[in-house]
Order: C-alpha cells, then sequence, then structure tokens
C-alpha cells in the first residue's frame, strides 16, 4: 500500500472579514511506536514525524511518532527494527493550531479562491517594528475589502512586528513620502533600527527610507577613504552620511524635507559623529553648486576619526593607569595636524527618479574657486575632480539599453558626454518594467570649469 499523505493544511474560512484564530484547530491522529525513556536518544532509522511525546498512558514510557497513519504503510525494514526495539504500536493525536500555520498558508485559507490566483499578498517591507505590505508596492483594489485581515495575520506571523501599514498612494515627488493607513497593530510610526553601525531614528510618515537599500549604502560607503568630503544631495535621515562620518569622513548632507534634515541632525548626535557633519535644508540644485564654495571658504577642520579618537583615549587612560606608558621617540613626535580639507571627493545624489535631471547643477561649480585662486585651486583639486554618484531609474531592463539610456539622458541634462569609463552599477529591480542604477563617475574637468 502507497504511503498515506497528512492533510497538513489549515481547516478553510474562505471569504471571511474578520479573524477568529480559534476556527484554526486540526487534529491529526499519527502512528507511534512505545519506547522506553532510556531509548529516547538512541533509536535511531524511524521514519519520525515530530521527535518524542511523552506517553500519556505510561509515565515510564514515550511514544516515538512515525510518518504513517497506518501499521501497514510502514516500509518492511521499519517495521522489523520496531518489533525489536520497540514496545509496540498505538497511535497520538498531533493537535495543531493557529500558531503552527504561517501567514501564506494561513491567507490560502481564508481569501477567496480568485483573489488566491492573483497571489497571496503577505510580502512586506520591513521598517524597524514597522511592516509595509507590498503587493507591487501597495494592496491592490481587489484585496482591499481584507485588509485588515491581511494585517493581522502578518501582524501575527512576524514577531518583530507591532504595526502593519498600506501605501495608499505613489510616493510625495518632492519629500519622497508617502501617504499611510495602519491595518494591523499600534498607530506608531517612530522607528530605531540599526543599519551600517549605527542607528537610526525617525518619523517613518515623514520621512524617506527604504531598507532593501541597505547594501547599495554600504557599497557607496566603501568606496570613501577616511578623510575625503561628502557631499550628499539627497540626504534623508543619513544613511550615507551617517556611516560615513563614523568612517572618518566630512559629510555635508541636505535634503529638502525639514523632517529628514532634523532626523538627520538627531542621527548624527545619536551615534556621536557630529563634527564630521553638516547638515542643512535646501533645494539640491542650490546646494550642489553652493557645497564646493562652502567647503573652500569654510573647510572642515581637521577632527580624528571616530575609531582614531577612541584608541587615542583607550591609550591615553591606559598610561595613566600605568600600565603601558606613553613611548617616547622619534615616531612619537607630533607632526602637526593636517591642513583642514578643502576640496570635495564625493557627490551622492540618491534620488532615483529625477537626480538625473540635477546634473546641469554642475556647470561651473568649480570655476569660481579656480577663479578666486588659481594657485590655490590647483593645489588643492590639481587634475583630479571630485566623483559623482547619480541614482536613476531606466525601463531599459537589459545592461546595454540601460547603459544606452542613461548616457543619452545624463548627457542631455549635464551638457556634456559622460566619461568613457563611468561606471552603470544595477541597483536592484523596483518594478516588472523599471530597474534602478547608479552612475559613478568622474566630474568632467570642462564641465566642473565651464
Amino acid at each position: 500500500m502507497p504511503n498515506v499523505v497528512f492533510d497538513l493544511n489549515p481547516p478553510v474560512h474562505r471569504g471571511v472579514m474578520d479573524l477568529d484564530r480559534g476556527k484554526f484547530q486540526k487534529t491529526l491522529k499519527v502512528l507511534a511506536a512505545r519506547i522506553t525513556a532510556a531509548q529516547t536518544g538512541s533509536i535511531k532509522g524511524a521514519d519520525v514525524l515530530r521527535s518524542v511525546e511523552p506517553d500519556p498512558v505510561d509515565g515510564g514510557s514515550r511514544l516515538l511518532l512515525l510518518g504513517r497513519i497506518t501499521q501497514d504503510t510502514l516500509p518492511s525494514p521499519v517495521r522489523e527494527f520496531l518489533a525489536v526495539n520497540s514496545q509496540g504500536l498505538t497511535t497520538f493525536d498531533v493537535n495543531l493550531d493557529y500558531d503552527y500555520w504561517n501567514a501564506d498558508e494561513i491567507l490560502q485559507a481564508v481569501l477567496p479562491e480568485e483573489l488566491i490566483r492573483e497571489g497571496i499578498p503577505s510580502s512586506f517591507t520591513n521598517t524597524g517594528h514597522i511592516g509595509k505590505c507590498s503587493g507591487h508596492f501597495n494592496l491592490r483594489e481587489e484585496y482591499l475589502p481584507y485588509k485588515h485581515l491581511i494585517g493581522q495575520v502578518i501582524l501575527d506571523k512576524h514577531k518583530n512586528l507591532r504595526t502593519v501599514v498600506n501605501k495608499v498612494d505613489t510616493i510625495d515627488t518632492q519629500f519622497r513620502v508617502f501617504k499611510m493607513e495602519v491595518i494591523a497593530g499600534e498607530e506608531d510610526f517612530n522607528v530605531v533600527l540599526n543599519e551600517s553601525g549605527c542607528v537610526f531614528a525617525f518619523d517613518f510618515s515623514k520621512v524617506y527610507w527604504n531598507s532593501r537599500l541597505q547594501g547599495e549604502h554600504d557599497r557607496i560607503i566603501s568606496m570613501f577613504q577616511p578623510s575625503d568630503v561628502i557631499v550628499d544631495v539627497f540626504a534623508g535621515v543619513g544613511p550615507f552620511a551617517v556611516p560615513a562620518a563614523k568612517k572618518g569622513c566630512y559629510v555635508l548632507g541636505n535634503d529638502l524635507n525639514p523632517s529628514s534634515s532634523e532626523a538627520m541632525q538627531a542621527n548624527a548626535e545619536r551615534n556621536k559623529v557630529q563634527p564630521w557633519i553638516r547638515v542643512s535644508c535646501q533645494d539640491g540644485r542650490e546646494f550642489i553648486r553652493g557645497s564646493a564654495a562652502q567647503i573652500w571658504r569654510e573647510p572642515f577642520p581637521h577632527v580624528d576619526s571616530p575609531r582614531a579618537l577612541k584608541q587615542k583615549q583607550k591609550a591615553a587612560r591606559r598610561a595613566r593607569e600605568g600600565n603601558h606608558p606613553a613611548v617616547s621617540g622619534p615616531d612619537s613626535e607630533p607632526t602637526g595636524p593636517p591642513s583642514p580639507r578643502r576640496r570635495v571627493d564625493h557627490f551622492v545624489m540618491n534620488l532615483p527618479a529625477s537626480a538625473i535631471e540635477f546634473l546641469d547643477a554642475f556647470r561651473g561649480v568649480l570655476k569660481p574657486l579656480r577663479d578666486e585662486d588659481k594657485v590655490e585651486f590647483g593645489s588643492v583639486y590639481g587634475d583630479l575632480m571630485p566623483m559623482v554618484h547619480c541614482h536613476c531609474f531606466t525601463k531599459e531592463l537589459e545592461m546595454p539599453g540601460a547603459e544606452e539610456d542613461l548616457r543619452k539622458r545624463a548627457a542631455a541634462h549635464m551638457g556634456a558626454e559622460l566619461p568613457a569609463g563611468a561606471l552603470f552599477h544595477f541597483v536592484r529591480r523596483v518594478a516588472p518594467n523599471k530597474d534602478m542604477y547608479c552612475i559613478s563617475f568622474r566630474l568632467p574637468r570642462d564641465i566642473a570649469l565651464s
């Protein structure tokens, strides 16, 4: 007789609007072998459904649950093994309840069949304690009558969540925020989360944050060297700016959204990197045009990186304790602080919907500095222009076409072709017909000084 497969699906209660967890109960009558307690750790080879249970009849025995319903479905070697090593066969009731099944399985059992054929809307983007439903980034219209049911199931099955929201409109083009509604849990949008070794706090209803971009944040930050000057044009709450400052970079962080710039300042303080960050709230184009001049005329004074400061503090403390006196000699003689940082090394433009349109702001961005003092400009910049990292969208889904599209659009806005060595990095697919890229290139000298 072929093996009998257990039906582990939850009971079906299709079309309900309110979640009744008590309705999700199921009992499986499972074949079990009675063994002694001493045999529990030594018996191997039996087909086990799920571990060992206490014997409700005999307190000194245990029940080894078998993956079968009847004895005649057991393979012959298993029956022979149990004939020698067990005290007989019996049955055991395995009780399954709501906690046993995952979100997909519960939603399969409650949503109408016509919706199930469209897919189960159980995926979400996690931002701290908030889960954002993401059936194509928001619940489609046909799911809306069941939104609270869907939200409650997601909340139940993901213990790290306290709030589930549904995006109810598109992202605001000015501040990159979207209107959301709470469909389950607490109405609490104040998020605290960790990324790139830093702690970020913000009101998710007022600012932009995308946890799916952590890899991209880390990739860009890895290009920075300590003491580099970074101009973060669309900085948000600081996912590039704060970790870069913690690395020892000097950062001008800007965002047009006052809530974002305020959160970025607070996050700089929270991570103790205030000396390395200057926060502003300006239009991105104006910020680009003024940033190089700001650094030129108000350079960052040298400050040891957070890591170097900690090492110095630790060494000084150990020296005071007498365990490791300060080392004398020519290598320990002070050489004087490095010169203040007056040049921009990297521009970061993470506003993929429109950043490419801001490339016109780089026309002549360094010309006033050169005209002011050619000798000093040559000493600070030489022939090495800043790097630009511009995030953008394209509907060309294959690489040759994507690069051609982005080169054409970038050239139209910047007024010159991108350098031949420009890097086109695929970030992620954001929709079935839209990809996100990052273009990294050295700012052409003739554009910067035009």
